[in-house]
Formats: structure tokens, sequence, C-alpha cells
């Protein structure tokens, strides 16, 4: 099998998939450029800031994206390249660019907030409050796994450390210019991608060690970044937010294109089987696992992920100018995140099968596609780029996005800690809890404590499950919400019942197994989140068939 082919398939059907279905989707959203966005009406010049398109599109997709679109399929890979190529196309047009859209138009419509303010609206105040707390949790236990990614990776590859201390000065400076010469956005972008690829040369040449000593250079960069994104997250988002995930959105296109013309110039042979089986050993631990529902919790970000509705409704949809942008940021940033990740299942599937098996024994699912990308880009006769340089560019992309995912998680979390309490009846409680510094230090140190008690690693495969589960409570609150608007929300309604059906399969075999081999915590966190969704699709239904079809008299028309 070429693979060639398999990546000229994805760009076709995405860009056919971007003009028809999601002009399809924009029409059934009701989009109008002419309704003032949050970003307006809220403008506050700390989070509500109209900004545009193309520099809300970066931050999207830089915080979306992350290492989820590479791992899941790299280790997905362990049930054949063809089932996760196919998740990947169906599931991310299908599923993933519609969950995107529907949850960026519904924050839009509801002053910016996240999804959960839409659950309250129409489902209840309690179902809100079980929405907040478990995207609270899941926030904090993303928090906790990508300080420690990043943490290692920063002892492990000095020269990323250092690179990435670059691009947060270059970020900050970006920001400030750009905010007095907004209308130089093409040429203040050249330059900054210049001075942005200068910090890969700088990092390389100067790595930062803060220690001999492994475990205390761990433990000192845990402090540092556990420090970086209180204060990421307390700054006007185009300080740093912004122009930080914008520029280094350019990194992940160059890694993604570098690929792309690599594999048209190279047209590698698929080497790894198409199919493997229905029930193989998966990951470093070699557990045996089913393809379903398995297959599509583990993909996750690489066709549909429920962190991107807690994006879509906490930063994107508070700094969109106009409606019309919602499709290419959303739909559009999304469409991008699956050829992404289609040039990460083709990188490791063009591997020779003793180098993937290699890897993937040895939990380096990162390294693997980093040395397939690095491939690549080495075929590619004007850069006369080495395999080595390419491979070590790819890796310090993926380490970039895990640190912006870092940062994004931190704000989201303080936006889900005020809007808890938004609705109390506690003028002194609201009060304290609308105060950015507070919240974002609640964020801070519960994410430390669960960074040092060393259980982040252990709660890591309830976060596939979590995530999904994410991803079908925010298709339900749209459902709902299109549903009272007297929309046929069919396009929302079916992707939600599926990813129910993956989620809570997927929760019972987890506490199954977890109880099998004594590990209680996880079969609790399992069996909460498995009655949780229970409850609030229960909440759902009951709030629906007290009101019908009947339109609401809301913010929303």
């Amino acid at each position: 099998m070429s693979g060639l082919l398999l990546i000229v398939l994805i760009i076709i059907f995405v860009f056919i998939a971007y003009v028809t279905y999601g002009a399809f989707i924009a029409q059934k959203l009701g989009i109008n450029p002419a309704r003032k966005t949050p970003a307006h009406t809220k403008s506050d010049n700390v989070d509500y800031v109209p900004t545009n398109r193309f520099i809300v599109l970066g931050h999207h997709f830089a915080s979306i994206a992350g290492a989820g679109p590479i791992v899941g399929p790299v280790l997905a890979a362990a049930f054949g390249w063809l089932p996760v190529y196919l998740w990947i196309l169906i599931g991310g047009i299908f599923m993933g660019a519609v969950h995107d859209f529907s949850s960026t138009v519904a924050s839009l419509r509801h002053e910016g907030k996240s999804i959960g303010e839409i659950i309250r609206m129409y489902i209840g105040d309690r179902g809100k409050k079980y929405f907040l707390v478990f995207s609270f949790a899941t926030m904090l236990l993303v928090i906790a796994v990508f300080t420690n990614i990043v943490s290692t990776t920063f002892v492990e590859v000095p020269g990323a450390a250092s690179a990435s201390v670059y691009f947060i000065g270059l970020a900050i400076v970006f920001g400030v210019v750009l905010r007095r010469w907004s209308g130089n956005l093409l040429s203040l972008t050249a330059i900054g991608i210049v001075l942005l690829f200068i910090g890969i040369w700088f990092g390389e040449n100067n790595p930062l060690v803060l220690s001999s000593d492994t475990e205390t250079a761990v433990n000192l960069w845990r402090v540092i970044l556990l420090v970086y994104i209180f204060f990421s997250a307390v700054a006007p988002v185009w300080l740093l937010l912004q122009p930080r995930d914008y520029l280094n959105s350019f990194m992940l296109y160059a890694v993604m294109i570098g690929g792309l013309i690599g594999i048209f110039v190279m047209n590698p042979t698929v080497n790894l089987e198409a199919f493997r089986g229905f029930r193989v050993a998966m990951g470093a631990e070699g557990a045996l696992v089913w393809l379903f529902p398995i297959l599509f919790v583990t993909v996750a970000c690489g066709a549909i992920s429920g962190f991107h509705s807690l994006v879509s409704s906490g930063t994107t949809a508070k700094q969109l100018d106009n409606e019309k942008d919602a499709k290419i940021v959303a739909y559009g940033g999304m469409l991008i995140e699956v050829v992404l990740a289609g040039v990460a299942i083709i990188a490791v599937a063009t591997l020779v099968t003793s180098q993937f098996n290699e890897f993937y024994s040895a939990g380096q699912y990162v390294a693997a596609f980093a040395v397939g990308v690095g491939t690549f880009i080495s075929a590619i006769p004007v850069l006369n780029i080495p395999v080595e340089t390419g491979t070590t560019f790819a890796a310090l992309a993926v380490s970039a996005f895990a640190l912006t995912s870092l940062d994004t998680c931190c704000r989201l979390s303080r936006y889900l800690f005020q809007e808890f309490f938004d609705d109390s009846d506690k003028p002194v409680l609201k009060q304290f809890s609308s105060n950015r510094y507070i919240g974002t230090a609640f964020t801070v140190v519960c994410g430390a404590a669960l960074v040092f008690s060393g259980s982040a690693g252990a709660l890591w495969p309830v976060f596939g499950s979590a995530n999904q589960l994410l991803a079908a409570l925010a298709l339900l609150a749209s459902s709902v919400w299109l549903a009272k608007r007297g929309i046929d929300n069919w396009f929302v309604r079916y992707p939600m019942i599926f990813m129910f059906a993956v989620t809570l399969t997927a929760l019972i075999i987890l506490g199954y197994n977890n109880y099998a081999v004594g590990n209680y915590l996880l079969t609790v966190i399992a069996g909460v989140l498995f009655v949780l969704a229970i409850t609030l699709a229960a909440q759902a239904a009951r709030s629906f068939s007290r009101s019908g079809n009947e339109r609401t008299n809301d913010i929303i028309i």
C-alpha cells in the first residue's frame, strides 16, 4: 500500500468535507455575521478580546492538538493501520469537527461561557455542577500528566527546554508589538516565524541543564512549570497565550507540511500490517484489549476529543471577532488535526515492523512518530536535511505543543472554577471565586498535589475514557440546545449516541479489569464516571420531556 495514496485521500476528503458538510453545519447552527460576538459585547482586554481569525485559529489548533493526535494514533496502531486510518477520517469529519463547531457556536450564543452553562440552562443546576466538577478534575489530571511529560522531556532534551524559554520571551514581545501594530499581521508574522526557527537553533546550541541529578532536575522543572502556568493563566490572553500559540502553530504546520511534502517525494510503502486483530496487546505493558471500544477511546484527539469542547467554549469563543470565523477556526481546525493524525499513522506505518515494535514496546510513541517524519523531511531534495535533524525538529515540535496544552488547561480550569460559583446566592463567595488569581492559585495547588503524589501515571488509563465522556456530554448539551430551538439536531445527536456507547462500554471494561487486579482506586473512578454519564443523560431526557420541542426565550435567540 502506498503512503502517498493514503494521505492524498485524506486531503481530498477533508477539503470536500469543509466545503460541503462544514457549510451545511454552519447553516443548521444559524451562523450570522451580523450578530455581535462575546469578544465585543463583553470585551475586557483580558479574556474577551476581538482577534483576527487566523491568530485565533493558531491558538485554537495549538491548544487542541498538543501531543494527542500523534500519541493516540500511534498507540492505537496496535490494531493495525487500517482501523486507525478509517476512524480518523470518518470520526474526524462527522463527529470531531461537528463536536468542535457546535461547542464553539453554543458558547458564542451564551456569552462565551463553557458547555457547563449550556447544561445549566437546559438540563439544570445540578447537571451543571456535575459537569463542571468532572471537567475540572479532568483538567487537573491533564495538568499533572503534561507537567510530568514536559519536565521529563526538558531533562532528557535540554535543548527543548532552552528553546521553550526562548519561545515564551518571543511570544511576549510579539504580543506587545502586535497589540500596537495589528495592521501589519503578515509582515510581523514573517518576522516572528524567522525568530521562532532561530530559537530552535538557539536551543540546540544552548542546552539548559538545571542539575546533573535527573530526579532533582525533573522536580525543579515541575516547580518552574507550575509557576509559569499560574502567570500564563492570569495574564491578558493577548500578552502570552495568543501569540505563543499562534507562533508555535507554525512549528507544527512546518512538521506537518514537511511530512506531507516528504510523503509526496518518497511515496513510502506501508510496512505495518493493515489489521492485526480484534483483540491485541496494547501499550508498553502489553495488556490485551478489544478493538471496540478501546480503538475509539485511544485515538482521541485524532478523531474526536472532549477536551476540544472546553477549548472551544473556554478560550476560543471569547476571542472570535465574527461568528463566521467559527467555521474556519473550529470545524477547519479539527480537519487540520485530522491531516496531522493521518501523517502520524502513516509515519509509523512506513517504519520497518521490527523498528516500530521496538519503539512501541518501550513506550516511545513520540519517538516513533519523530523518526518517521524525520525520514520524510530528509527526502526533500531542496532542504537537504539529515534524518537526525528532521527527527529532532519533529520531537521538539511535539514537546512545545505539550507545553502549550499545559498552560491552556490551567486557564480553562480557572474558567471552570469561576463558573461553578457564578450562580451562588452568597455575594462574598461569588466575589471570592471571580478573582482570577484565586481561581488560578487553587488550580495550580491542586495540580501540584497530583504532580508530586505520583498518582498521575496510575490515573492515565482512565483519562482516555474521561476525555471521550466529555465529548459525549458536550454533544448532549448541543443536542438539547438545538432541540429546544426547534432545530433538527441529528448531526450532533447520532455522534452523541455513539460516543456514549463507546465511553460507557469502555468504563465497564476498565472498571472490571482494574477490579480484577486489585486496583480499587481506578475501579471507583470508572464507576463514578459511569454514574455521572447516566445521571446527566437521564436529567437531559427529563428536561426535554418536560418542555418538548418548544423554543426558549433566552439569550441564544
